[in-house]
This record gives C-alpha cells, sequence and structure tokens, in this order.
C-alpha cells in the first residue's frame, strides 16, 4: 500500500538562491524513512541513497509517496528526487585533528569565490545561526588513502538554531535534524572535488546517519574526492565528533551544469 504526505524546503534551507540545498532536501526525504528502534526512539538511520532528478523549489508543497521501499518527493507530476535503503557499505574518509580542521577553513576557495553564496551549508553570505557556514579547506598535500583525491576539512560547531524536538533520544543532549546532519555532509564533498573549476549540483547523495549532531559541541567535517567520470566527480564525506567518533558518513555524485540554469556564477580568472 502507497503512503502519500507532503515535504516543503523552506527558503532558508537554499543551495543555489532559488532551490533548495541539495543535502537538506535529500536529508529531509530520507528522514520520513524513520529507522526501527525500541521504544520510538531515533538515534541512527540506516544507509539511504536519495537521487536529486531536478531542482527542489522552495516554500512549495512536494507530494511525498512511498511504494515498494521507494520514497518519491513530487513537483507537478515531475518527480524532485526519490529515495530508498540500501545495503552496502560506506567507506568513511580519514578524520583529521579539530586543530588543522580549524586551519583548513583559512584557506577556503569559497572566500576567494563561491558559485552559491547563498547556500545553506557552505554559503558565504550566511550570517551565524542562520548557516552552516562550513569553510572547508585542503589539509596538507592531498589525502589520507592513497589513491584518493583531495583531503579537505572543517570545524563546525551546531548552533542552537538548528535543534529539533521532534524525535525522542536515548539522552538529554539537545541534536540537529536529519536533514541538517545530511546538509553538514553535502558541499564539502563539493569543495573536495572540482567545484573551484566548474560549476556542479548535486546529483546522487547516499549517507549513513550513526547519531545526530550535539548542539553546541565542537565538531569535525571531513571530504575527499574520489575520481571523475566526464560530467560526474565522486566524493565522500564523513563527520566526526569532538571525541573522534564517527556521527555520519556519505557518498556523493555530483554533476556539472550550466550557470546559467541555478542562477550560479562562474569564475573570472
Amino acid at each position: 500500500m502507497a503512503r502519500v504526505s507532503e515535504l516543503i524546503v523552506p527558503r532558508r534551507f537554499c543551495g543555489p538562491p532559488d532551490s533548495g540545498n541539495g543535502g537538506w532536501t535529500a536529508g529531509a526525504l530520507a528522514a520520513l524513512d524513520e529507522p526501527d528502534s525500541p521504544d520510538n526512539r531515533c538515534d541512527s538511520w540506516p544507509a539511504i541513497e536519495v537521487s536529486l532528478r531536478q531542482p527542489p523549489p522552495l516554500d512549495t508543497p512536494l507530494l511525498v509517496s512511498e511504494d515498494d521501499g521507494v520514497t518519491t518527493a513530487s513537483f507537478g507530476g515531475t518527480p524532485i528526487a526519490t529515495a530508498h535503503r540500501v545495503e552496502r557499505a560506506l567507506a568513511e574518509v580519514e578524520p583529521v585533528s579539530p586543530e588543522a580542521a580549524a586551519a583548513a577553513s583559512s584557506s577556503y576557495p569559497g572566500l576567494e569565490f563561491h558559485p552559491f553564496p547563498t547556500c545553506f551549508a557552505c554559503g558565504t553570505s550566511r550570517e551565524e545561526g542562520d548557516g552552516l557556514r562550513i569553510f572547508p579547506g585542503r589539509v596538507g598535500d592531498g589525502s589520507a588513502r592513497e589513491g584518493a583525491g583531495d583531503l579537505v576539512a572543517a570545524a563546525w560547531t551546531p548552533h542552537p538554531s538548528l535543534h529539533e524536538d521532534w524525535h525522542a533520544y536515548v539522552d538529554e543532549h539537545p541534536r540537529v535534524s536529519v536533514a541538517v546532519t545530511w546538509a553538514a555532509l553535502d558541499c564539502i564533498g563539493g569543495w573536495a572535488g572540482d567545484l573551484s573549476e566548474r560549476l556542479m549540483v548535486l546529483g546522487r547523495m547516499t549517507a549513513r546517519v550513526d547519531d545526530l549532531p550535539v548542539i553546541g559541541e565542537p565538531h569535525v567535517v571531513v571530504g575527499e574526492g574520489r575520481g571523475q567520470d566526464g560530467r560526474k566527480t565522486f566524493t565522500a564525506s564523513t563527520l566526526y565528533d569532538a571525541d573522534g567518533r564517527v556521527v555520519a558518513t556519505a557518498e556523493h555524485t555530483w554533476i556539472a551544469v550550466d550557470p546559467a540554469m541555478f542562477g550560479g556564477q562562474v569564475p573570472t580568472r
């Protein structure tokens, strides 16, 4: 039996100025698939793959239907995104120290040029408490893993404005939403790829959430490039807590696009 509901991407969670941040949208759709847990407590989510098929419209009700294990968000009969559980393991990105992550942010390429300065996750025009302001910079001379691409990192402390209160947890700590957790894992992948050289948008994201980030606690986000194939760029990211434990991890497929399609800016150099 198919289930039908509704999803709205508020303007606060934009990526490009007129469409939703891919990670937040994907996470909001993934969060509709509640994990099986005792006492209705939600502390981890299975690996879920979300494919973004159209730019997610803002402040617009999307019809969400679930049938045969696939959840689809649509607008005007056109699928915007689809989500389903996956069984495969996700390869985590190696951690870096909080000190290295904080130092890396000073070399964030977006401080010099940003194609989407409005982006909820990594936009430079977003104020503290409004956007995430995750500004990843390159760590060292490359990746911690042989054969991988650039390694980038950023320090991030979730702001109280991100607190969600519609799930029950095993402790009293306030946490951010599933959608925000996905957003935190999103754009760092683009900066680990080739976002500085060509405009890309998120095409597919697979994430596993082991826990939700605690409000006010320092975290480290790391991203890694994992190759290209034509218009596609492959990356990964992992979010660590203050004790170096994995909070969540993701893998991405990015698609190179025409800037005019998304209101993006292009480098003048």
